[in-house]
């Protein structure tokens, strides 16, 4: 075992030279560490604020809260005539007034623009000496974020404690803190323990609305976030938190991004005593993935509807420098995913996304996507473990309704080998309704599973409907421990990776970005195959087998060659396994007839790639053969290369052997 270990970690290693560039960093902060736990999910307060926000064009204010209930109209009508007496015009200068922890902020209707926050870094905030990410922004320290509040931010909330920051009006949208896409987050809060932010939008960034970093307890209620190059609400490197009842859209990435939640359940298997946050009773739409999460470890989503994306929700362990990897213990709960087919890459094929952010019409529903992704799938796992999927309403895809593939250590900076199959194992997918609306509507996926292959543990409710593999391992029952996803997918999904919304660069060949039918790349690797594979058949027939069974075996094997082609299109279907049934048919009947024809150790050569493909077939359509540490198509392509070599050898013309002059002379004397 220790050997094919070693020799699958060169194969990826081998494999992580073709890493595309895109996959760096999706997201790059300072080294940060995790809580230490010992925090809590703060408490709304409901008495009165120590500091009020608000505009002083009455006459605007009245018209804002006309429509409110009479009790709230009143209520904020008292509290605009404090505010403009002893209030404050800004909402950073109410923060920057909070002296003790406890404090209440509330802001009322309006649209604000923090106009003192706007102008661009000067004098020593314009050379901080800080390292520059590759997306365009320096990794400031925490004490550089204090020294200069606003190079990155239009609302910096640094290091202050239970503070409780809340919209007066009807609806999120009554109070609006508007970047205007002059900043890159509208609102940091870091190193806020306690903090509560409830009741607005936060909108219009070159990267997200609300960032909470570094945070042990805190919760978003009730918020709206929009319109941003990178994440509606990102959280990272935070533990006890809640989002309860918010919504965002129009994001270039996630609406909802809970990255590097604390890692509290590392090393232990599906119980676990709590969550580090929890999201609930939200809506995430029109993004390119509704909920995302590097090393989103520990994350307990129910009761969300998660729609009209580019893909529903993912988790990964794709990109270095997050804490928590492998992403581990995420647990997905009656929530709703529906209809995430959107295709926003057209906006970077067509130079939409190439120009500033102000001018690409994210008001209008651009977007525009940052990293590749598969669309129109429901759940997407790309390396993590120990996850749960349960209860969920998943319908009306155009792919599958989950994808599950690994991701190599050395993608997030990590080479030591036996690190590099650490991801992909125990995640549980179980009493998911597919296919069908809450409503009983019928609205089906385009496939159950799309999965690579590797992974030990993972396991499927049986009625998942068709997948690729179309045998998948059932809950409760010995699954197969795989250290190598299969071959072809793991050259589409690295195919597919090289993808630059920078350089406008979207890979041919990948149907991420619409390729059909012989422009995928699966499907052209597998008509080149088998027109080597054909040819090499017509001509061991007609120089080998002339015998009505060699005719007979050669058509079975062409048959198989060309529902092969119609297998690599029509993955989500038992064509793949049928193609190799017959293709090892026609291995094991050649073999035969080449042995009897003399030629024994290429014919047995022969028949044992027959008995692969069959094995091959089997493991795809029938059950995943426990105990192999590598699927039988990774030997029997391996295989396949040195028979088709020895063929082609074997039926090569001989040059015919002619006499010396003198001696054809005298014979014909």
């Amino acid at each position: 075992m220790r050997p094919l270990r070693r020799a699958a970690t060169a194969v990826a290693l081998t494999l992580g030279l073709l890493l595309p560039a895109t996959a760096a960093l999706a997201h790059e902060e300072r080294p940060v560490t995790f809580p230490d736990g010992t925090g809590s999910v703060p408490q709304r307060r409901t008495s009165e604020p120590d500091l009020l926000v608000c505009k002083t064009d009455r006459a605007d204010f009245e018209k804002r809260i006309a429509g409110f209930p009479a009790d709230l109209r009143r209520r904020n009508l008292e509290l605009f005539e404090r505010c403009r007496e002893k209030g404050y015009r800004h909402l950073q200068e109410a923060v920057d007034r909070v002296d003790r922890a406890g404090m209440n902020i509330a802001i009322l209707p309006g649209v604000y623009l923090e106009e003192p926050s706007q102008p661009e870094p000067a004098g020593k905030c314009a050379n901080l000496d800080a390292r520059w990410s590759d997306w365009g922004y320096q990794i400031l320290s925490f004490e550089q974020q204090k020294q200069c509040p606003h190079n990155q931010n239009l609302v910096a909330v640094l290091g202050v404690e239970d503070l409780q920051i809340e919209g007066t009006g009807a609806g999120p949208l009554d109070v609006i803190i508007d970047a205007q896409y002059k900043k890159l987050n509208a609102i940091r809060a870091d190193m806020t323990d306690g903090i509560y932010f409830r009741n607005f939008t936060a909108q219009r960034t070159t990267f997200n609305s609300l960032y909470i970093l570094a945070t042990d307890g805190f919760v978003i209620d009730g918020m709206l976030t929009r319109w941003n190059d990178e994440y509606g609400f990102l959280t990272f490197a935070s533990d006890h938190g809640l989002y309860t009842d918010c919504e965002s859209y129009g994001n270039g990435d996630s609406g909802i991004y809970p990255g590097s939640a604390s890692d509290i359940n590392d090393g232990r298997g599906h119980d676990v005593p709590r969550y580090s946050i929890e999201i609930r009773r939200c809506k995430s739409h029109h993004n390119m993935v509704g909920y995302s999460g590097t090393a989103g470890d520990s994350v307990y989503a129910h009761d969300n509807e998660f729609y009209e994306n580019m893909g529903g929700a993912s988790m990964d362990s794709a990109f270095a420098g997050h804490p928590g990897l492998p992403q581990n213990h995420a647990k997905f709960e009656r929530n709703k995913i529906y209809d995430n087919n959107q295709d926003y890459y057209r906006h970077v094929a067509d130079g939409t996304c190439a120009k500033p952010p102000a001018e690409r019409g994210y008001e209008r529903g651009v977007v525009c996507p940052q990293i590749g992704m598969p669309p129109g799938t429901g759940i997407i796992t790309a390396g993590g473990n120990w996850n749960v999927f349960r209860d969920n309403w998943i319908w009306g895809h155009d792919k599958a309704a989950f994808n599950l593939l690994a991701v190599p250590a050395f993608i997030r900076g990590e080479e030591a080998w036996d690190k590099q199959f650490d991801t992909s194992h125990h995640n549980l997918y179980e009493g998911n309704r597919l296919g069908v609306s809450p409503t009983g509507e019928a609205r089906p996926n385009g496939a159950g599973v799309s999965w690579d292959g590797q992974g030990t543990g993972n396991c499927w409710q049986r009625d998942i409907g068709p997948s690729t593999p179309w045998a998948l391992p059932a809950c409760g029952s010995a699954g197969p421990s795989r250290v190598l996803s299969e071959p072809v997918k793991i050259a589409k999904n690295y195919l597919c990776n090289d993808y630059s919304i920078r350089d406008r660069r979207l890979p041919a060949g990948c149907d991420w970005y619409g390729s059909t039918g012989l422009a995928r790349v699966e499907v052209q690797l597998a008509l080149a195959t088998s027109l080597v594979l054909g040819l090499v058949a017509v001509l061991l027939r007609r120089r080998r087998l002339p015998s009505r069974a060699g005719l007979a075996v050669t058509l079975t094997g062409l048959a198989g060659l060309v529902l092969d082609v119609f297998g690599a299109a029509y993955e989500y279907t038992v064509l793949p396994a049928a193609a190799l049934a017959l293709m090892g048919a026609w291995w094991i009947g050649a073999g035969r007839l080449a042995g009897l024809a003399g030629r024994r150790v290429f014919g047995w050569f022969t028949v044992v790639l027959g008995v692969l493909a069959l094995a091959d077939a089997f493991d795809k359509a029938v059950m995943m053969i426990p105990l192999l540490p590598v699927g039988p198509g990774w030997i029997r392509g391996l295989l396949t290369g040195v028979w088709t070599l020895w063929a082609v050898v074997l039926l090569a013309p001989r040059p015919r052997r002619t006499a010396p002059a003198g001696v054809a002379q005298e014979a014909h004397a």
